[in-house]
This record gives C-alpha cells, sequence and structure tokens, in this order.
C-alpha cells in the first residue's frame, strides 16, 4: 500500500516525548543543526517514534543519523544501520536494472512487453501489442490508480503469475499514455521481465548489481532475506485513537520490485551518490565502475507522464511542471529540477530527493506512516540547501494537517447525515450469505455467523471482517484489523426476480489508501458445482 504516490495517510496531531540517538560523528554545521532540531519537531508534532535521515552534497556525506526509537515504548534507539522497508524508492532501483540491460543490449526502451512475457494481456488488444518497457515504468497504462494492488496487498497468496492472469479483467478507466495513474503492478511486471532477460530472479539481480557493487552490506532485497541476528530493524506504526500500533513485520514481500527491500540510511547513502554521479560508483585503474550510463540516468530523469501542477504550487514552490520519469517523479522547484520518490507501507514511510544541479540528495526513513513529517524534514533540508527563504515546515504541515483531519470528519458527517435509517435490507441475511467470484481477484465469501454477516477475501487474510447493515442493500464491511483503515461499503443489485446479480464495494473514506481498489471489484455469485 501507499507504494511512493502523495496520498499518504496524515497522523491526528499528538505530542509525545522523544529520545534523540546517536551523536553524529559528522561535524555539525549550522545546515546541519537546524535540520536536526527540525527532525526532533518533527517526531514530537507527528508522533513519529523514529526517524533516519541522511544528506549527501557535493559527494560527501554531511549527515547519516537516527532519532528516536526502533519501537515505541522501547528504549533500542535508531541509528544510521537500523532496517527500515523503503516500499516504493524501490522503483528507481529496479528501473536502474532495466538500464543497466539497455546498455548491455539485451533489450531497449521501446522492446515490447510481450516479445518477452508472451502472456501479458491488458484490457485492450491494441494497449497489449504496444505495451513498452517504458510503458511500464511510466504509470501511463490507462488502468486506474492503484488498479489491482489488492491482489498483492494486504499480503496474498496470489503469485506474479496470478496478478499476470488478471490484469487482464481489470477496468480500462482511460485511454492508453494519455493520464497518469500510479499502477504497482507494473512495475511487479518489470521485476519478471528481468527475471526473463536475465535468467536470475529479481532478488537475486538487484543484489548483485547494485548492492553487492555500491557496498550496501545491510540492505536486503526483501524483509525475510535480513538475517535473524539482525536485531536493529524499525518496527511499523499506527495511530489510532491517541496511541501508537505496532503493526506489519514484512515490509510488502510480494510487491518484490514495486517495493520490498529494506535499507538503512548509511546504505542509501551510497545509493544517492551513484545517482548523483550518473551512475559511476567508483574507478579502477582508468575504468570508471557503473550500474549504468550516463545516457541512461538521462532517460530515468526524462519527464514519461505529465502531472497536473496547481497553481498553489506554482505561487508558493516556483513549480511549473511535475511529471513521473522511470521510477522517478520529476519537477521544477525554486529555479531547479528536482527529483524524487516516495515510499510507504502499513505504519512506515519514507522519501529520497535529488536536486542533481546542486549535488545535494537525501533520504529520510520513519516508522510511522505520517508523511507530514518526512515532507516537513526534506522541506527543511531544501530550504538550508538552496537558501531559500526561512520558514518553519514543521508548522506548515501541522496547519496542513489539521485541515486533512476536520475535512475527514466532515465528509463522514456528511455521509452519516444522509442514511435513511429507516430503510431495511430487501432479502433476509442468508440471501447474502454466498459466495462470489470477481474476474481478476478471485473468491470472496460471505458467510452468516451468529446471526451477523461475515466477509473474507479468499487470497487475503488479513481482509475479514463484519458487514453492518448501512441502508436498503448496502452494508459496511468494517475490517477486524482497524489500523487497516479501509472499511468499504458493499452493495447488491438484485435481478427482478430478488435474487442477488453482482455486489460492488467502494471505500467509505476517501482517505483510505488507493490500494485498497475495492471500486474495481465486480462481485458475482458464484455458480454452485453441478452433482452429477
Amino acid at each position: 500500500m501507499k507504494l511512493g504516490y502523495s496520498w499518504f495517510y496524515i497522523s491526528a496531531l499528538f505530542v509525545s516525548t522523544i529520545t534523540l540517538a546517536n551523536v553524529s560523528t559528522e561535524k555539525p554545521t549550522s545546515e546541519v543543526t537546524r535540520i536536526e532540531q527540525s527532525v526532533v519537531n518533527a517526531l514530537e508534532a507527528f508522533q513519529v517514534p523514529g526517524i533516519a535521515v541522511a544528506i549527501v552534497k557535493d559527494n560527501e556525506v554531511v549527515l547519516s543519523k537516527g532519532f528516536g526509537v526502533l519501537k515505541h515504548g522501547s528504549k533500542q534507539k535508531v541509528n544510521a544501520d537500523t532496517l527500515f522497508g523503503i516500499a516504493s524508492n524501490t522503483k528507481a532501483m529496479t528501473a536502474a536494472l532495466l538500464a543497466k540491460l539497455v546498455d548491455e543490449g539485451k533489450l531497449t526502451w521501446q522492446t515490447k512487453v510481450i516479445d518477452i512475457i508472451p502472456e501479458f494481456q491488458l484490457p485492450d488488444a491494441y494497449v497489449t501489442r504496444e505495451f513498452t518497457i517504458i510503458d511500464l515504468l511510466s504509470h501511463n497504462s490507462g488502468l486506474g490508480l492503484g488498479a489491482g494492488d489488492l491482489m498483492i496487498w494486504p499480503e496474498t497468496t496470489l503469485t506474479n503469475q496470478d496478478v499476470i492472469k488478471g490484469m487482464k479483467h481489470l477496468p480500462q478507466v482511460s485511454s492508453f499514455r494519455s493520464e497518469f495513474a500510479y499502477d504497482n503492478l507494473m512495475y511487479v511486471i518489470a521485476g519478471e521481465v528481468i527475471g526473463k532477460i536475465t535468467g536470475k530472479s529479481w532478488q537475486e539481480n538487484i543484489q548483485s548489481t547494485i548492492f553487492d557493487n555500491l557496498g550496501m552490506k545491510n540492505t536486503r532485497a526483501k524483509y525475510s532475506l535480513i538475517p535473524q541476528a539482525n536485531k536493529n530493524v524499525a518496527r511499523a506504526h499506527v495511530p489510532l485513537d491517541g496511541k501508537l500500533n505496532v503493526v506489519g513485520g514484512n515490509f510488502l514481500e510480494k510487491f518484490s520490485s514495486a517495493g520490498s527491500v529494506a535499507s538503512s540510511v548509511n546504505d542509501m547513502s551510497l545509493w544517492l551518490k551513484a545517482q548523483l554521479n550518473r551512475g559511476q560508483y567508483g574507478q579502477d585503474g582508468e575504468q570508471e565502475l557503473r550500474l549504468f550510463s550516463e545516457k541512461q540516468s538521462r532517460a530515468m530523469w526524462q519527464a514519461r507522464t505529465l502531472l497536473p501542477v496547481p497553481q498553489s504550487a506554482t505561487d508558493q514552490d516556483k513549480t511549473h511542471f511535475t511529471a513521473y520519469a522511470l521510477g522517478w517523479f520529476v519537477k521544477d522547484y525554486h529555479g531547479v529540477k528536482v527529483i524524487q520518490h516516495t515510499g510507504g507501507i502499513l505504519g512506515m514511510v519514507s522519501k529520497v530527493v535529488l536536486v542533481p544541479e546542486e549535488n545535494l540528495a537525501m533520504v529520510i526513513l520513519t516508522n510511522q506512516q505520517s508523511g507530514s513529517a518526512f515532507n516537513a524534514i526534506s522541506q527543511q533540508i531544501l530550504n538550508e540547501y538552496l537558501k531559500l527563504p526561512e520558514k518553519d515546515w514543521v508548522e506548515h504541515y501541522v496547519i496542513k494537517m489539521k485541515k486533512y483531519n476536520a475535512d475527514k470528519k466532515a465528509q463522514i458527517a456528511e455521509a452519516a447525515a444522509s442514511v435513511d435509517k429507516n430503510s431495511k435490507p430487501s432479502l433476509a441475511l442468508a440471501d447474502y450469505a454466498q459466495t462470489y467470484l470477481d474476474n481478476w481477484y478471485g473468491e470472496i465469501a460471505i458467510t452468516l455467523e451468529n446471526k451477523k454477516l461475515v466477509m473474507q477475501f479468499g487470497n487475503t487474510p488479513a481482509l475479514h471482517g463484519t458487514l453492518e447493515h448501512y441502508q436498503h442493500n448496502t452494508f459496511i464491511v468494517r475490517w477486524d484489523d482497524r489500523t487497516l483503515e479501509a472499511d468499504a461499503y458493499v452493495n447488491f443489485n438484485l435481478n427482478p426476480d430478488g435474487s442477488i446479480n453482482f455486489a460492488t464495494m467502494e471505500a467509505v473514506s476517501w482517505a483510505t489508501d488507493f490500494s485498497f481498489d475495492f471500486h474495481d471489484l465486480k462481485l458475482q455469485p458464484k455458480a454452485p458445482v453441478t452433482q452429477h
């Protein structure tokens, strides 16, 4: 979930006592001192247990440091080697692996996906035929925002081959290459492409090509590869009703090439240096050691799919364009080009920012899902190194957060006010209790237990909850795991004879993470097996 676009849960404002950890060995500068204070302020303002930050300037690491603790209530402190799930910041690494294959002549950016994965199929035959490697990385498929993410989030039993089979049934919502819609599944397919071309898994490729070459000794392609002896691993947190809840623990294994990497700011600083140096990471005599060529660096930072720019961004940030490149968002900011990405999983978010013409880069890793925290810190860093007018960015995001929470509360109240409280379901509860089938997801069961309807997604153990009547033939499923914050309407459409034709779903709140793409489901009663 939350794998890298701007839609993150923004947690409610709480104040707690956070301990600053691990005194930096780097010589403090006035810029670094102010940045460190902004991190401490963000910890407190947004109820984040732990944050790690690294800054690279002019090819030197000027800050690499941990703040706070691994887990709320514990005394074990975050340091520069603490592992966090970097989620969608994995995408730039997957793009870099493909760039290396382009350098080696094993494919081109224009290579058709079906030439490598013949079973790849989208709803439109033309799109399937014309879909290229660039399209895999550009979020321009014509599918909707987060389309099909329920096949991989929350943790499912489905495989990458199941994902490929299911994609052809997803609804097309715009024409090919016309609009931006963030799509994790295409990066899963990109990992499959890398495996097909090299004969080695994506995990093996990223380990040998990026982690080993750069010396990212603690970084792993997925959580299960972290040595059990390494206890320096951050835990994820979700704030609910004023309390922090420890959640998750696998950093999205199934997202693989879309977002499963675990890393630290010490290791990520090596990745930042390679990016700023256009793929070069060392020298062997007269020969440059490279992950990819300078030509491919330019290709990965080239705008591919345009995004709208609100007038407020133009006025406040001097931003006139924003777009998605290959594994990166790109924009202008106060006269410089900024290349960046965010990453998010349940209870853990991160941000990477590059400003090549200033030879500046940063990474911010957090163990709570407040996008406000990493945004405030990254903006403070840009302020310091771009010499922009002084501003309290933590306070700026506190104000935005309050408005966000107020808007969310108002939306819930407005919806509640429109409910027909006197309405009743058309059918007896037992009639709704059936097994339903969606073409791309699979089976979803509704059963009657103790006079209550219970929903269970067949491939997703965590999606288990109770249906409460809302109005008419619409129910709300309340998931047992409240930290998911993804309750959804379930609306039953009836045939003329009163039997159930199909059911649809939709998140109750617009604040629900887009990876819960319930709205793409069409649940049809599964035909009973005929006995012979």
